[in-house]
């Protein structure tokens, strides 16, 4: 896959999820009109932005958030740092099944109420989403749209790869960015640690560029050669 590929295809994500639509979604809820009324901050009904583990326990009290609180609070630090806001939002913008979404044309990272009342689930979808910023970052700066894969993708673990290519069978394009955070999803420590090294400034030195990100981020005045 050439470089130039990837990230219009990351460009192209982002503004699929950022469609122009009206308060009230055009083609009902439960639909990917009902998620870009959302991502636009359009629809707000029922969206509320989050902090930290505190706003969690006070969401869904009945959820034992002890063993993964330290995690999440550190990952919503390093949100904070590099300007993503995250929110917990009502079942009716996302489509049915989906648990979370991470918009990289605002960076704006939104939790499906439905599904993040169990600890270990909000933990694969924050994990997960937060590799996509992650991606961001590596792409230069987290405030353009386009996103590039950390991991080279032969270094996937082929559990974790075989998964993504059967959940985005549809989406092939989507492949090699979901595979490895499919991978970060199932990895505690892992997104913490990209989003913090995207905190610090050090994306491009604690995770070595691929070929072809390297390539890209010098020709765009990124990376000296």
């Amino acid at each position: 896959m050439k470089l130039t590929n990837a990230i219009f295809a990351g460009l192209m994500i982002g503004m699929t999820h950022g469609m122009s639509v009206k308060a009230e979604p055009t083609k009902g809820y439960f639909t990917m009109d009902a998620m870009g009324c959302m991502l636009l901050k359009e629809c707000t009904d029922g969206v509320d932005k989050i902090y930290s583990s505190g706003d969690l326990r006070a969401e869904f009290p009945n959820s034992d958030w002890g063993p993964v609180s330290a995690e999440f609070d550190k990952i919503m630090l390093a949100f904070e740092q590099i300007g993503v806001d995250v929110h917990l939002a009502d079942s009716k913008y996302f489509p049915v099944g989906h648990r979370g979404v991470y918009h990289t044309v605002s960076n704006h990272f939104y939790l499906n109420r439905a599904f993040v009342h169990r600890p270990h689930v909000l933990m694969s979808v924050v994990r997960h989403e937060g590799w996509h910023a992650a991606q961001d970052c590596m792409a230069g700066t987290i405030k353009n749209n386009m996103i590039a894969i950390i991991k080279n993708e032969e270094d996937v673990p082929e559990m974790w790869a075989e998964m993504a290519r059967r959940a985005y069978a549809l989406m092939p394009h989507a492949i090699p960015w979901e595979k490895e955070a499919t991978w970060a999803g199932k990895t505690e420590g892992m997104t913490q640690e990209a989003l913090e090294s995207c905190a610090r400034g050090t994306m491009w030195t604690d995770y070595d560029p691929t070929p072809m990100t390297r390539e890209w981020l010098v020709k765009n005045g990124y990376l000296n050669k």
